[in-house]
């Protein structure tokens, strides 16, 4: 279908690796080493120069593979309920990718559902049904 990134595929799996129990364990583990090694160093400025370079360097890299694999699975969840709207008889195709619109034709769209929402729990509370496909005004 497409040819394969190198680094959303290294993205991916390191983002899955990093999110396991055994990974975070890990991360403790060294943390309370570092906190024991503290006496053996004195608590010098290099000792707590040593974690503050590690977890800065550490959190700086994970910010960029987690962000690529968070966009890739938002592009793939929007696409896939785009294909839902454009598959479902009497859906508004006007709603296919919404995230590309700008936030002023976003509320446009927002105030139409809040009113549907707000029309359907009128009719559930005078006892009617709140189901159906009404149009959006």
């Amino acid at each position: 279908m497409s040819k394969i990134n190198g680094y959303a595929v290294f993205a991916k799996k390191t983002s899955r690796i990093c999110g396991r129990p055994f990974v975070f364990a890990t991360a403790v583990a060294i943390i309370c080493f570092w906190l024991l090694s503290g006496p053996l160093f004195g608590f010098s400025d290099t000792w707590q120069l040593v974690i503050n370079t590690g977890t800065t360097i550490i959190t700086f890299l994970m910010v960029f593979l987690i962000q690529n694999t968070q966009n890739r699975d938002t592009e793939a969840i929007q696409l896939k309920l785009d294909e839902l709207i454009r598959a479902t008889q009497g859906a508004h195709n006007a709603l296919l990718d919404l995230e590309e619109l700008e936030q002023e034709s976003l509320q446009i769209f927002k105030q139409k559902y809040l009113a549907l929402g707000q029309a359907a729990r009128m009719q559930l509370s005078e006892g009617m049904v709140d189901t159906g496909t009404p149009e959006t005004k």
